[in-house]
């Protein structure tokens, strides 16, 4: 079998079906019974799900035990005991420790020491701790009467014998796994693990180990699915990476189906000439695909398929559009066949800080960071869309809030409700947003190596001034040039905000050191000829950052070849010109890290911060502020 033939681009995506649509049809065809039962031992229990109620098959306690250091009494003689007349009781030369059992019975008028845990004695119904008696030779003084049943736990008061103390379908936590030890249970009946197959397919796909080179791609997927399905409770087979050659894929499919609960595919799911996944699927399985293309966003290309009741799944090739349709059609699955509960995400309601515009006709998933307002009574939710391919994103965001198929957009401040995608939301103890600089990423991480917790949210200088405005941060970053006077961020602190100075970095003019064409002595002299020489290409800065008024400054409304193309990082901008994508950009001197680059300085910038003035006394904002002071002396 060879590779397949050209594809017909207008066969792509012919039955889009909506979200509901697609789980009906695949979980009509799937088996998602709970697999069956095997017995393991309790050191191995932990996160696995019980197959059977657990019956107890003793009383917890086994005998009545004393809760504390004291004396075993009978509470009626201590009734009237008082510090100022204490009751007088004779008391016993025995001593009860633990593991022994007493050999007499208590009689009215007698006490005797017993220690925490020991067996309480015939006839004694209390125990009088020590801190309320005194000891006179053979008698014991009580100045504290007491109830029966005090400081006594009764045979069976936790757990009885016949008692079910967990239910089929719990995860066993180390809750569980202590009351599973206590009733004497040292194996037990759980679910067998989903084992989970994953195939990373594509001719660009390289493991992590390998040298990158020009036109591959890491293998990220892999180990995200993986984590992710040990996270619902399976366990992964990782099968390898097939390069696109049908009989290949083929070949691993059928071996996957022998080993695997389920399958999972990564890449390969749309229907272009080189995917050829849905094809090997189609001709292979029985009943085979049931949806191919679903009307999400991200995700659309996710193909569903079963083989006589085994999930089948292809998931598209960009990181977040995998992970979002695997949280969306696989984990499910995974729980289910796991034995596990299937309970909602808890979510959360916020509002959303910036108009998010979507596309009609598709259910659209946005990811979101979430930070608090208003000393922490409100959330603030921000879009964190960087495409389907950006893998830190979804490891970055929070959670994340769904726009209907039939919705155009969502409004800035419109209430939204936010999915979580781990199971609790934990704030930061300081929240940073606006613009991004290597320097602040250095000091942002020495923070956190102090044990304060971080939220960092990179919008851009004006946008990171009008967040905090509005009380959404502890401090944000700004680099914004006013033309007028040709300062540095001062003209643009409105009056609710403290202005902290930061630290100046240099711009200037990032190229290929071996191109010849800049051949300039200063970076001023190179712009005056670059904003008009078409065959140049630059990369831009995306509006509302300090760098983009420079730009816009130095080129005094020419727009050069490549000037459409905006990148939000000075990283971005090394990395467009270094893969020859682009000629030249402006940027920081910080992110000329290669022989390959070179630099001509333009001028000093400053990078400073607002802080409301709310939030100055912090402690969170004052440990920033003084790591700050210390990174302004370095370089």
């Amino acid at each position: 079998m060879t590779n397949s033939p050209r594809h017909d681009p207008q066969q792509q995506f012919l039955d889009v079906v909506d979200r509901d649509e697609a789980h009906r049809r695949f979980h009509a065809v799937i088996d998602h019974r709970p697999l069956p039962g095997e017995t393991v031992a309790l050191d191995q229990a932990l996160g696995r799900i019980l197959s059977k109620d657990v019956v107890s098959g003793v009383d917890v306690p086994s005998f009545d035990r004393s809760n504390l250091d004291g004396y075993a009494v009978m509470a009626q003689d201590t009734h009237g005991a008082s510090e100022e007349h204490p009751r007088r009781l004779n008391l016993r030369s025995e001593q009860i420790f633990t593991a022994i059992v007493p050999t007499f019975d208590l009689q009215p008028g007698e006490a005797a020491a017993i220690a925490t845990g020991g067996m309480v004695p015939r006839g004694a119904d209390a125990v009088v701790m020590v801190e309320h008696v005194d000891v006179e030779g053979n008698e014991l003084l009580v100045r504290h009467a007491l109830a029966a049943g005090r400081g006594i736990a009764f045979t069976g008061t936790d757990m009885t014998r016949g008692e079910i103390v967990l239910r089929q379908g719990q995860r066993l936590s180390s809750r569980e796994t202590g009351v599973l030890a206590a009733i004497g249970a040292w194996q037990v009946e759980v679910h067998r693990q989903p084992r989970v197959a994953i195939i990373s397919t594509g001719d660009e796909i390289i493991p992590p180990a390998h040298v990158m080179q020009p036109g591959l791609v890491y293998d990220s997927n892999a180990q995200i699915l993986a984590d992710s399905v040990r996270e619902q409770g399976g366990v992964p087979i990782h099968m390898g990476i097939i390069k696109d050659v049908e009989s290949d894929l083929e070949s691993c499919l059928l071996k996957a189906l022998d080993v695997a609960d389920a399958v999972v595919l990564s890449g390969g799911s749309s229907k272009g000439v080189g995917d050829i996944n849905y094809r090997v699927i189609a001709r292979t399985l029985t009943p085979g695909v049931v949806a191919h293309g679903v009307a999400l966003k991200p995700g659309k290309p996710i193909c569903l398929a079963c083989h006589h009741g085994t999930p089948v799944v292809v998931l598209p090739g960009f990181p977040t559009s995998a992970i979002f349709t695997f949280h969306e059609f696989v984990a499910p699955v995974i729980r289910r066949l796991s034995g596990a509960t299937i309970t909602p995400q808890a979510q959360v309601t916020a509002r959303m800080a910036t108009k998010v515009n979507s596309e009609i006709g598709r259910q659209e998933f946005v990811l979101v960071g979430l930070v608090p307002k208003n000393d922490r009574h409100d959330l603030v939710a921000y879009p964190m869309g960087q495409g389907s391919g950006s893998v830190t994103t979804f490891s970055r965001a929070d959670g994340f809030t769904v726009i209907d198929r039939h919705q155009e957009r969502i409004d800035s401040g419109a209430e939204v409700q936010v999915q979580l995608l781990g199971r609790d939301l934990t704030l930061a103890d300081l929240v940073v947003i606006g613009s991004h600089c290597v320097r602040l990423d250095r000091i942002l991480s020495e923070v956190q190596s102090r044990g304060i917790t971080i939220k960092f949210m990179a919008v851009g200088s004006q946008a990171g001034i009008s967040a905090a405005e509005r009380g959404e941060c502890d401090a944000a970053g700004i680099h914004l040039l006013d033309p007028a006077t040709g300062l540095y961020n001062e003209p643009f602190v409105p009056p609710n905000l403290r202005f902290v100075q930061g630290y100046t970095r240099k711009q200037g003019l990032i190229f290929r050191k071996n191109d010849p064409r800049f051949a300039y002595p200063s970076a001023q002299l190179a712009l005056q000829q670059l904003r008009n020489d078409r065959a140049l290409r630059m990369v831009n800065r995306n509006a509302g950052s300090g760098t983009r008024v420079l730009i816009d400054q130095y080129l005094s409304g020419q727009e050069p070849a490549g000037y459409a193309v905006q990148v939000r990082s000075h990283q971005a901008v090394a990395a467009a010109v270094a893969q020859h994508r682009a000629d030249w950009g402006i940027a920081i001197d910080w992110v000329v890290h290669s022989d390959e680059l070179g630099f001509l300085p333009l001028q000093d910038e400053h990078f400073d911060f607002v802080v409301p003035h709310d939030r100055w006394e912090r402690p969170a904002v004052q440990v920033f502020c003084e790591l700050l002071t210390k990174y302004q002396s370095t370089e």
